[in-house]
């Protein structure tokens, strides 16, 4: 009786959050109960993770600002006047107890309601069908020669399509942000025709109104799965903006894993035969190619380096230098979180996850690139 009656007061002292919190450990524990189930995940993805990101999306894609902005300012101001307002109740009232286990509490509610958020509506989609079973791309192992064919073909290609952009007084990429916004809402739709598990609304992205802050935490954008918005670090360099937004548009259409999705960007924005998403594609798909042959054949990546003209190679030396300014502890704290939060759902490259869509670019560019490489050596 005893403890049942401390229970019940216990529960008392804030039973709406109790319940909330009971909710989100609910949700947690079906997820990781159900992630091996790959028909149970289906059913869940199809019956209300996928209905509720359409509805979503439309809601908030009548608002020009990003509604997930919004929500994690509101939510970070929210506990943080919490917190202080617990801290000095804790100092100056009595039943110190009861405002001490309302505190704990509230965390953990505010913990289980996002982590089993993020677990129905994002991790599902990791244990549903992946994109190269949808696809039918099927990776496999691929050779020095196959991917030195393929680094080739997209070193022409981003030369080509370099001539093909605006650029400023110093060379440097100079395409409106507005307009590659804009363009964005119509990127998909070749692609979809030939993957159908693409297919989507054409929605626009969201830009980060504080993108030197997502810059801070080495984001240049996310999905953020409660609004269903693609939102995009505006501030970063404007060379990569339309890849990193084909990036979080192919998240937004159910693509999970950040290989698949690079892949699927890179994919789409060529499809797309826009010259700026082309080249910015171009520049991620050589990126990632000319790291791992680099590490496959030095001399063979330094080969294809020399190739680059001298406006993409002003491109990644605006990057670059971009980037550094922004190593910070805060940046080394972002990664090991993110990194963690990645392998929580079995992305067990973490980070390098990003870089393992190599092996899908060789596969599915190889005879185009083949093709090119042999009508350049006939010429």
């Amino acid at each position: 009786m005893k403890i049942r009656s401390f229970l019940r007061r216990y529960f008392l002292l804030c039973p709406i959050r109790h319940i909330l919190t009971i909710l989100g450990a609910a949700f947690i524990a079906v997820y990781f109960i159900l992630r091996d189930n790959k028909s149970a995940m289906r059913a869940i993805y199809r019956g209300l993770t996928k209905p509720y990101h359409r509805l979503m999306s439309k809601v908030c894609g009548i608002f020009g600002f990003s509604v997930a902005e919004v929500l994690i300012y509101i939510f970070s101001v929210g506990i943080i006047i919490y917190i202080i307002y617990c801290i000095v109740s804790l100092i100056g009232k009595p039943e110190k107890g009861k405002t001490a286990i309302r505190l704990v509490i509230t965390l953990l509610c505010s913990f289980c309601l996002i982590y089993g958020g993020f677990c129905i509506l994002w991790g599902v989609y990791y244990d549903t069908s992946s994109f190269e079973e949808e696809s039918g791309i099927e990776r496999r192992l691929i050779s020095t020669e196959e991917l030195y064919s393929v680094t080739h073909y997209f070193t022409l290609l981003t030369n080509y399509y370099a001539d093909r952009v605006e650029r400023d007084e110093n060379g440097v990429f100079a395409e409106s942000r507005e307009e590659i916004f804009d363009s964005s809402q119509k990127l998909y739709l070749n692609t979809e025709i030939t993957f159908p598990c693409l297919e989507g609304e054409e929605l626009r992205p969201k830009a980060f109104s504080l993108g030197k802050l997502l810059s801070y935490l080495d984001f240049t954008g996310f999905f953020f799965p409660f609004t269903a918005e693609a939102n995009i670090n505006n501030h970063s360099p404007s060379c990569m903006l339309p890849s990193t937004i084909a990036h979080e548009l192919a998240h937004q259409r159910g693509v999970a894993k950040e290989d698949e999705a690079n892949f699927v960007a890179v994919m789409a924005s060529l499809d797309s035969g826009d010259d700026v998403y082309c080249y910015s594609a171009c520049l991620m798909a050589y990126t990632y190619l000319g790291n791992a042959l680099y590490s496959a054949d030095y001399d063979a990546w330094r080969e294809n380096y020399m190739l680059l003209s001298d406006s993409v190679k002003t491109d990644f030396m605006y990057k670059s230098e971009y980037w550094k300014q922004f190593e910070t502890p805060a940046a080394t704290v972002s990664n090991t979180v993110y990194e963690s939060f990645l392998e929580s759902y079995r992305q067990d490259l973490g980070l390098k996850t990003y870089g393992a869509c190599v092996d899908m670019l060789v596969i599915y560019y190889l005879d185009a690139a083949n093709a090119v490489n042999d009508a350049s050596v006939m010429n």
